[in-house]
């Protein structure tokens, strides 16, 4: 069977099941390549379950999943990444005591096949400084690249992260909550930050936050109990009844469907 031909990465019939509860079930998800789209929902609504299936963390009980028309389902986490889908996680997965550059460095080394080389000498490394600090430059760490990334702000180390990421040239980037735990401005510079990067790639994205969600996001998929409630533009969802009953019913309240902050 061919996948639908925009679809970059799509899903059908994804379910999984723990012990008898049914986290994800019969989801059809259609990323449409070049698309900025958010996978959204009240707590408990299968969003990280799902995410954790598209980058083969959890294997499915059933479904399938293709990335640019290939079946995925049941290969392992680092060869998905080697396809180009690589997930960016809710914690920011950095080497805290190394500088900027040596963490984009290592991040740079993964394609190569020699990771973590640390007991190279400098001077076999430093080839890929000329493309670290590009990287850093591209999510506005330039200035900071000698500094070690304990140093950085939140902010900045979630960019950093991002840095890292986009060292393995993903051509769909998956983003786990990328503005938990922020204050406004550090939410308007990586918002904008995602936006430069989405140029040339697809983002798929789990976000609580429904103005970054409303600004950013092409499309968006509703989850609830585990199903796909709505999907559509974000004026289109969160006028939807059901995506406002899901939210009230939760407790969580109708402006988190339509434009609140946390969801």
């Amino acid at each position: 069977m061919s996948t639908t031909e925009d679809a970059v990465v799509e899903t059908r019939g994804l379910t999984k099941e723990f012990r008898g509860f049914t986290a994800v079930n019969n989801v059809n998800l259609k990323v449409r390549r070049g698309s900025i789209h958010a996978l959204i929902g009240p707590n408990g609504a299968g969003k990280t379950t799902c995410f954790n299936l598209i980058t083969k963390f959890l294997q499915p009980t059933s479904g399938t999943i293709f990335l640019g028309g290939r079946d995925i389902t049941r290969m392992a986490p680092a060869d998905v990444a080697r396809l180009g889908l690589v997930r960016s996680f809710q914690i920011s997965a950095t080497f805290p005591n190394l500088s900027l550059v040596e963490n984009v460095r290592i991040a740079l080394q993964r394609p190569l096949g020699n990771s973590f080389h640390f007991w190279r000498p400098e001077s076999t490394l430093s080839s890929l400084d000329g493309r670290a600090l590009e990287l850093l430059d591209a999510v506005g760490l330039g200035e900071y690249a000698g500094l070690t990334a304990v140093e950085l702000p939140y902010g900045r180390k979630r960019a950093l992260e991002i840095a890292t990421t986009l060292a393995l040239d993903p051509e769909v980037l998956l983003l786990d909550e990328p503005m938990a735990g922020m204050g406004r401005e550090d939410i308007s510079r990586v918002s904008a930050l995602i936006r430069k990067i989405s140029a040339d790639r697809t983002i798929l994205m789990v976000e609580h936050n429904m103005s970054v969600v409303a600004d950013l996001c092409d499309q968006i998929t509703v989850l609830a109990r585990g199903e796909i409630l709505a999907e559509g533009t974000y004026a289109e969802v969160s006028r939807d009844p059901a995506v406002i009953e899901a939210y009230m019913g939760t407790g969580e309240g109708a402006e988190h469907a339509q434009g609140g902050a946390h969801g």
